[in-house]
């Protein structure tokens, strides 16, 4: 058996299906009604709309199987992942990529496998819509268009369940969506013994942005501070926005110094912006930087309280209210 190998853009990847929060959550009836025409259209036992973790597979729709997620290692989903067409496998038993793969040998004694990744706003495949058979068969070129058909179909709803988890003007994720973002990325800290600390921006004097040159302008300053944040970001870090002019970013393996030098790093690059642009005014912020302490920050709830209280005594210091 070889396992799938690990797509370059892993940690982007993982970010926009975690994104979604759509992660462990109840069957939904968007999802069962593709797997349905799917099974019936081709014919298959087996129809999933599978979405390939950082270690798992997990099952958002399934018709045919009682599992709701099985190992990365031993799916099928995390090869088809890798490639922007169909992936399929004609007859598993013949194929020394899966021949002994666990599904194969034992139930559900997989035989024929056909899987369409599923793409994000960013171009990240975050699963796929699959057909599984127990017996050797192809897919002629009628049916795998219609499997993209129903590929995009599936698209069209992570689509729907992203614009809940996204923020429209500025594109980062909004706090639904950064909280859960966030959570993950301290679970995984937790779990590797590693620092995070957390940065709370609030953007100075945008009341006055907004009187002086309009609500479109300061929608413009809104989506400029973005856009520098997100290029600052690393592919580990969390960015968001929580409301108004309100943005957080979670460093991850980032603490103290480090946290401070990302502080620097993005006034060096507001700087070479405001310069640039030539707008009337300078964006400008105020930050609170907090450490997370898994003695006292339980959740990221807590974490976000402390680093607000954090930033409005750093505004209050430098009077930038």
């Amino acid at each position: 058996m070889l396992a799938a190998p690990i797509p370059e853009n892993e940690a982007r990847r993982v970010r926009a299906l975690h994104s979604l929060d759509i992660l462990d959550t109840p069957s939904d009836e968007r999802f069962d009604r593709l797997t349905r025409l799917v099974k019936r259209i081709f014919k298959v036992p087996i129809a999933v709309v599978s979405l390939v973790d950082a270690d798992r597979q997990w099952f958002k729709s399934c018709i045919g199987l009682d599992a709701t997620e099985t190992s990365r290692d031993i799916s099928f989903c995390g090869h088809a992942i890798l490639g922007d067409d169909i992936f399929t496998i004609p007859d598993a038993l013949s194929d020394e990529r899966f021949h002994d793969n666990p599904l194969v040998a034992n139930e559900p004694w997989i035989r024929f496998y056909a899987g369409c990744p599923l793409s994000v706003s960013d171009g990240s495949k975050i699963g796929t819509l699959c057909l599984i058979d127990m017996e050797p068969r192809e897919l002629d070129t009628d049916q795998r268009e219609i499997l993209k058909d129903l590929a995009r179909m599936a698209e069209q709803e992570l689509a729907a369940v992203q614009l809940a988890t996204m923020d429209a003007l500025t594109s980062l994720p909004n706090r639904r969506g950064f909280e859960s973002l966030a959570q993950h990325a301290l679970h995984l800290c937790k779990r590797i013994n590693r620092p995070a600390s957390l940065l709370f921006f609030d953007l100075n004097g945008f009341k006055k942005i907004n009187d002086t040159f309009g609500h479109a302008e300061g929608d413009r300053a809104l989506a400029t501070f973005a856009d520098v944040l997100r290029t600052a970001l690393r592919d580990s870090d969390v960015g968001g926005r929580l409301g108004g002019d309100e943005f957080v970013v979670l460093l991850v393996d980032a603490a103290g110094a480090n946290a401070g030098g990302f502080v620097t790093r993005l006034q060096k690059m507001l700087d070479a912006r405001n310069a640039q642009a030539q707008r009337g005014y300078d964006i400008r912020f105020s930050v609170g930087q907090i450490e997370y302490d898994l003695a006292r920050h339980d959740s990221i709830s807590t974490l976000l309280a402390d680093a607000d209280a954090a930033m409005y005594q750093n505004k209050l210091a430098n009077k930038r209210l």
